[in-house]
């Protein structure tokens, strides 16, 4: 599918923690790395919630996203995604009501299903196995939170009602993309970490959407991994602290995103680097056209109204110039459209 209209391009930020760096100025490093997009003219800025991983700081993701959004002016700051499963919908609706009110127009609200994290943190976070069956009647719920409230209402959401915050619906699979459908909300693939279900998912979304209030028509999100460096080579050495934090993660060790290597099969086994071609399958990783061509391959497949890009990269400077590259290829795109 081919669309006519250049679509929108956005930032998914991990706010990783690379080896050698504090909490702290990771979490610097997002609020740098948003007003830079932000000069680049990108549309979004998310944040997702993990919890228990040493290498991404945004475990608290309302307050990093009050943090970013405090720190820019005109680029939109939210979730990509908060666990709804992990939270009761009335504090989701304060938490978000609350970053709305203090920056009207600009505050996404995207939900995942998942829990985020490993099953101890699950129960750390007195989390239920059972929360994810009740997960369509949450979002729904918390879409309630935010209508005006009516004079009989016993519970309100203050700060939260009557707020104008867009609910996204986030999905690695093909659940989230018939419940957005149904509901008539904008559904984000992930395929930056879980491409397999990407097509059917967004074939199920826009065969099924119902208009609704939200939205008239399908939107579709995808995420992908990007690292752009100037060179072919340079980029894939970059990508290896991606891959590296991936094999950690698979290996039950996760931890802080590592240096580059220069031969990441030095330290993977041939295994892992299969499963690592077929998880970053969709990934754009080289030189500005190598890029732009798997970009425009990733675009022709799915027809996407906006694409997210997550990068992982551990120097913060050389993580700037991969959003700098990738924005040419965005202007490149608005002047051919």
């Amino acid at each position: 599918m081919t669309k006519l209209s250049p679509p929108r391009f956005s930032v998914l930020d991990l706010a990783p923690v690379p080896a050698g760096t504090s909490i702290g100025q990771a979490l610097h490093n997002s609020l740098d790395l948003a007003r830079h997009a932000e000069s680049l003219g990108y549309h979004r800025y998310w944040l997702a919630e993990h919890h228990n991983m040493p290498g991404i700081a945004s475990a608290a993701t309302a307050v990093v996203i009050a943090h970013v959004a405090a720190g820019t002016a005109t680029i939109r700051v939210g979730s990509g995604g908060i666990m709804l499963p992990n939270h009761a919908p009335l504090m989701v609706a304060e938490a978000f009501g609350t970053l709305a009110a203090l920056h009207p127009g600009r505050i996404d609200l995207g939900l995942g299903r998942a829990p985020g994290t490993d099953q101890p943190t699950m129960r750390a976070l007195r989390r239920y196995m059972g929360a994810v069956d009740s997960f369509a009647q949450d979002v729904v719920e918390l879409q309630a939170w935010f209508r005006p409230a009516t004079p009989e209402q016993a519970v309100r959401a203050v700060p939260g009602e009557g707020q104008d915050v867009p609910l996204w619906l986030l999905g690695s699979s093909t659940y989230s993309a018939q419940l957005a459908a149904a509901l008539g909300l904008p559904f984000a693939f992930a395929a930056h970490f879980a491409p397999d279900q990407m097509m059917d998912a967004i074939d199920i979304y826009r065969r099924h959407f119902k208009p609704s209030e939200a939205l008239d028509k399908p939107y579709v999100l995808v995420c992908i991994g990007v690292c752009a460096a100037d060179t072919d080579a340079e980029a894939r050495r970059l990508y290896t602290s991606t891959q590296q934090q991936f094999i950690a993660l698979r290996r039950g060790r996760p931890g802080l995103l590592p240096p580059p290597v220069d031969d990441i099969a030095e330290i993977a086994s041939p295994a892992e680097l299969a499963g690592l071609d077929h998880t970053f399958r969709y990934a754009a990783i080289g030189s500005p056209d190598t890029v732009r061509a798997k970009i425009n391959a990733v675009l022709e497949l799915t027809g996407a109204d906006e694409l997210m890009a997550a990068s992982q990269i551990h120097d913060h400077a050389a993580r700037k110039h991969s959003y700098s590259l990738l924005a040419g290829l965005k202007t490149e795109l608005e002047a051919a459209a």
